[in-house]
């Protein structure tokens, strides 16, 4: 018996189909393709949904790393959400919390997804701290209220309130040496302390404007630098040895020494007015702070400044997030609205790429443990 000869046709998923019903299967099947990508990508390849990534090799290469971690089959992704900022457990390197616009998260291993706080408002958060003493001891700063859990982030109760609910508490910290001593920065401008874990309260200082940052010296942890929303730096050395108990001795545990305006010769460098990060590097103590607009380190707590030497020029960096590697402070990273920087020799020389996504930068974490491991968080890119 002869097969007869087939003539102008082609084989399309197992079918054999004539060169016009081809053409019309594959566009057919293109079409299904890119409406299939264009959930996650851009035109340019760019994902444009992801709002966390993840670097194991210091930033070359970055990976998705928005999953939900869930136990169905159902993969569920943390997708257009405002990222505002990474905390680590200074516990354990591989413990995260991710502040966000709506709400926090948190993951005990990237590779295996976050988890979202269900005991917290879907509200801005400002701010994390976890205990260096207990891992399950985690303060979160929203709106104008501070809430501490004690079991891990399963439940929350109300350690601070403003009666002023226009005021945000805007930033949070714990003393490594006393973790009974907490400090807060409000939107008010107060510097607020506690010495038993955040049952009570005092205000030690005032400013006349906003409070952006507190972060404390690593190298010294009664150092404490302030700065506020327009770029304004201010120190204080602060009590540790402090005991809630010893009612006697109120007065000296809230007690501030050497109270220091950092501004004049930050003014002569002309930062600008709008405040971006404040680190304190882990490994030596040196100080870096971001402006919209430059980048200042320090290596004699705030007393004399250099401006790094950046690709842009002063007044066109357009940093958004600063972070240093905590075993190297020669090592700096940051990002703006489409671009990831990286020095390892102190910002005399940077390497440049692409985000791997079409939305902004807006967080970055350095592992502790790993510096090889970053984490980059994003956000809608506002347009002026």
């Amino acid at each position: 018996m002869k097969t007869k000869k087939l003539k102008n046709l082609e084989r399309v998923g197992g079918l054999f189909l004539g060169n016009k019903a081809f053409l019309i299967a594959l566009v057919v099947l293109m079409t299904l393709s890119l409406s299939a990508c264009s959930i996650t990508t851009s035109t340019d390849g760019l994902q444009t949904g992801a709002s966390i990534f993840y670097s194991s090799d210091k930033g070359n290469v970055w990976r998705d790393s928005s999953l939900i971690s869930s136990p169905s089959a159902t993969l569920e992704k943390i997708t257009n959400l405002d990222i505002k900022g990474f905390y680590g457990d200074p516990s354990d390197n591989l413990a995260v919390y991710a502040a966000t616009a709506e709400g926090l998260y948190y993951t005990y291993n990237v590779s295996k997804g976050w988890n979202k706080v269900g005991a917290l408002p879907n509200e801005l958060v400002r701010s994390v701290a976890v205990s260096p003493a207990n891992k399950c001891l985690i303060y979160v700063a929203i709106a104008n209220r501070l809430h501490k859990s004690d079991d891990c982030a399963r439940t929350f109760t109300q350690a601070y309130y403003d009666n002023d609910k226009t005021v945000s508490v805007t930033s949070v910290i714990i003393d490594s040496y006393n973790p009974r001593n907490l400090y807060l920065g409000t939107s008010r401008g107060e510097i607020i302390k506690s010495i038993d874990s955040g049952t009570s309260w005092r205000t030690i200082y005032r400013l006349d404007e906003p409070v952006a940052r507190v972060v404390s010296d690593p190298q010294d942890s009664r150092l404490i630098f302030v700065a506020t929303e327009k770029s304004k730096l201010y120190s204080f050395v602060s009590n540790t040895e402090t005991n809630p108990l010893t009612s006697e001795d109120i007065d000296r545990n809230f007690q501030v020494n050497n109270f220091r305006d950092l501004n004049s010769v930050l003014t002569d460098l002309k930062v600008g007015t709008k405040f971006k990060d404040l680190v304190s590097a882990q490994s030596d103590g040196a100080l870096f702070l971001a402006t919209s607009e430059m980048i200042l380190r320090s290596t004699d707590e705030g007393t004399s400044w250099e401006s790094l030497n950046l690709i842009q020029p002063d007044g066109k960096a357009e940093v958004n997030v600063l972070a240093i590697n905590p075993k190297d402070s020669k090592e700096i990273y940051y990002v703006t609205n489409g671009t990831f920087f990286r020095s390892s020799d102190g910002a005399v020389t940077w390497t440049t790429k692409k985000l791997p996504s079409a939305r902004g930068g807006s967080a970055l974490l350095v592992d502790f443990s790993n510096p090889n491991s970053v984490y980059l968080g994003t956000s809608k890119v506002v347009t002026k």
